[in-house]
């Protein structure tokens, strides 16, 4: 018998839309390693959202848009590399994300990513986004409570021990407390930050004629503030990029 022919799940394939879904292996560890800032480390953010642009625009794997908060990222295809084989989709897109990551970072230490297919629909698309923001928002939160507790003396075993139960809304009053108004901080904090193409006209100078031309262009649009997607105009802009 051929080897191939043992291979479980590598003619396993999938038609699109598809959501694939990263999240970083023990990035906790990662995290002392490199003593980024807490709660939140922008330095980080933007690590990650510069894989987020590779992933869009230079790993040939065509997603149409990429959504990360944390060490998450979710990329929506409306079309599949690889024939839509799922394993090689998930072990491909999971290596270069965690290769360009340890670019970004200069980490001496291997990174990992594991990685996930959901099934889609331009419908579900809205969704799965709602869910995934709002789990922005209660890691948010919960990633405040947790670093207050630690500066003020618990380990983190204890932080985590203590919040473990607490009603979003007692941990809001218990930041407001302590002087930080959770809904004032950061959008891309508590909403996380949606990444997508856009046509775009540069200037640019044609050599042969000496003259200004404009020309189209693929930009990636990252709005400084990403929109509740429960909202109206959240729901809109997800609807314009899946073609719902």
């Amino acid at each position: 018998m051929d080897a191939k022919d043992r291979e479980i799940f590598s003619n396993l394939t999938i038609f699109p839309p598809v959501f694939v879904r990263l999240d970083g292996r023990a990035f906790h560890r990662l995290a002392r390693a490199l003593d980024l800032k807490k709660p939140f480390d922008p330095a980080f953010c933007a690590n990650m959202r510069s894989v987020c642009r590779y992933l869009l625009t230079e790993s040939g794997l065509t997603p149409a848009f990429a959504y990360t908060f944390s060490d998450e990222i979710s990329l929506y295809f409306k079309t599949l590399p690889f024939s839509g084989r799922v394993e090689k989709i998930d072990s491909v897109t999971a290596a270069v994300a965690a290769s360009k990551l340890t670019i970004e970072l200069g980490c001496a230490n291997p990174l990992a990513f594991d990685a996930r297919t959901i099934p889609a629909t331009e419908e579900f698309a809205v969704e799965y986004l709602i869910s995934r923001q709002h789990e922005a928002w209660r890691n948010h939160i919960n990633a405040y409570c947790q670093s207050a507790l630690v500066s003020e003396g618990m380990s983190a075993r204890e932080a985590a021990a203590a919040l473990r139960g607490l009603q979003s809304e007692a941990m809001h009053e218990m930041m407001f407390e302590r002087g930080v108004n959770l809904a004032a901080t950061p959008a891309w904090q508590r909403r996380g930050t949606l990444l997508y193409r856009e046509e775009c006209t540069k200037e640019g100078y044609n050599p042969l004629t000496g003259e200004t031309v404009q020309t189209a262009r693929t930009c990636i649009r990252e709005p400084e503030e990403t929109p509740l997607f429960s909202t109206e105009e959240g729901t809109a802009l997800i609807r314009s990029l899946t073609g719902a």
